[in-house]
């Protein structure tokens, strides 16, 4: 019998893509997401023009998205990035934790709605999860 051919381990990679204009925050997000394996931070925006162009183009499995933008706004972003990439998973991490954005976003279909001051850490784990539940 011939020896059975090394087959390469696939290895699936968690494709992030991050939409947060300030440049002190998303340092603190690709630094914390560099130490989840498996997770890949593959851009970055800080418009929702940019934003929708880029992440159409990318394709991320996880968005991580701001509310308030320096120009235009994320739950602009998340509306229409829902209905073209419905399965992409939606993290809003924002600053306006309110009763009436958590509604917004929630009803347009975001999985997690976190306070960044409060919450910022539960992102880890909440990738985490993600990543064990990709196909």
């Amino acid at each position: 019998m011939p020896p059975v051919a090394d087959t390469p381990m696939v290895i699936s990679t968690t494709r992030v893509f991050l939409v947060e204009d300030s440049e002190l925050i998303r340092t603190r997000l690709v630094s914390m997401l560099a130490g989840v394996s498996g997770v890949d931070v593959i851009g970055h925006a800080e418009s929702a023009a940019d934003a929708i162009a880029s992440i159409l183009s990318a394709r991320p499995d996880v968005l991580i998205l701001d509310i308030k933008l320096k120009v235009g706004s994320g739950i602009e972003v998340l509306q229409k990035m829902k209905q073209r990439l419905p399965a992409m998973s939606v993290i809003m991490l924002t600053n306006y934790a309110t009763e009436h954005y958590l509604k917004k976003c929630l009803g347009a279909r975001a999985e997690y709605f976190l306070d960044k001051t409060n919450e910022f850490e539960q992102l880890r784990s909440i990738i985490e999860q993600l990543i064990c539940h990709e196909p």
